[in-house]
C-alpha cells in the first residue's frame, strides 16, 4: 500500500486536474456565442461538479493533514494559451469549442485512470472510482454534442 504521501499527492494531482477543468470550462463559457446558450448552462453544469469534486478530494488531503494544491497543472495553462491561439485565429465555432472541451474531458480520465493505477487505500480508490464515472458521464455527453455540432 502506498505511503501517505503518495496518496496525499495522488489526492493533489486531482484537484489541481479538476481546478485545470474549472478554468477550461469557464474559458469555454467566455467564448460561447450567443445563439449557443445551451452550451453555457453545460458548462456552468461541469464547473459545479468539479467544484463538487475538489471539494471531496480536498477533505481527504486535510484529513491526511496536508496542504490542498490551489494551482493549475503545466499541461493546463499550456492547453489554455493553446485554446486562446486558436480563438485568436477564428476557429470558435460550437464544433470546434466541443471539440477542445472533449479534449479536457480525455484528460481528465487520463489522469483518473493514472491515479486509480496506484496502490491506494480503498476508501480512496472507491471514491475516485465514483468521480471517475460521473466525469465519463460529463465527457460523453461532451463528446455527443461534439459529434452532432
Amino acid at each position: 500500500m502506498q505511503t501517505t504521501s503518495e496518496t496525499i499527492e495522488v489526492l493533489n494531482d486531482l484537484i489541481q486536474i479538476n481546478n485545470d477543468r474549472i478554468a477550461g470550462y469557464e474559458k469555454a463559457i467566455r467564448e460561447t456565442k450567443s445563439e449557443d446558450d445551451d452550451l453555457k448552462v453545460l458548462f456552468a453544469t461541469m464547473i459545479a461538479e468539479s467544484h463538487r469534486i475538489r471539494i471531496a478530494l480536498s477533505t481527504e488531503v486535510q484529513a491526511l493533514g496536508a496542504n490542498i494544491e490551489q494551482g493549475t497543472t503545466a499541461t493546463g495553462r499550456i492547453y489554455r494559451a493553446w485554446m486562446d491561439i486558436k480563438s485568436a485565429f477564428g476557429s470558435n465555432g460550437r464544433h470546434a469549442l466541443l471539440a477542445s472541451c472533449e479534449s479536457i474531458e480525455d484528460s481528465t480520465q487520463k489522469a483518473y485512470r493514472s491515479a486509480l493505477n496506484h496502490d491506494l487505500p480503498s476508501f480512496i480508490r472507491d471514491l475516485l472510482l465514483q468521480q471517475q464515472e460521473a466525469l465519463l458521464t460529463s465527457h460523453n455527453e461532451v463528446k455527443a454534442l461534439r459529434t452532432y455540432a
